[in-house]
């Protein structure tokens, strides 16, 4: 199997960061079915806020609780893309540049 030219590389490593830099543009909210909390997310999936209603908590935890959030959601994506890349199979990765 022949590897692709340098060139054509370089081309797609650019197209995968304008990809990457265009997703990351994107913002999506997910609510909860009440409205009560919601996550914010770029399209790469990855986490911008969070809003929880000073209803369900004390105001002075609200900042402890963003940042609570952000970092298991951070904990998590790294632990995804770890299983993933050991789930994923080098003959798929090599079929990926035929």
């Amino acid at each position: 199997m022949a590897l692709p030219n340098p060139i054509e590389l370089i081309k797609m490593q650019n197209e995968a960061k304008k990809m990457q830099k265009r997703l990351r543009e994107k913002k999506v909210k997910g609510e909860s079915k009440n409205g009560l909390v919601r996550i914010y997310m770029n399209g790469a999936q990855e986490f911008e806020d969070i809003h929880i209603d000073e209803e369900l908590l004390s105001p002075e935890m609200l900042d402890d609780i963003r940042k609570g959030f952000k970092e298991a959601f951070k904990d998590c994506q790294k632990r995804l893309q770890k299983e993933m890349v050991q789930d994923m199979d080098l003959d798929q990765l090599k079929n990926m540049f035929k």
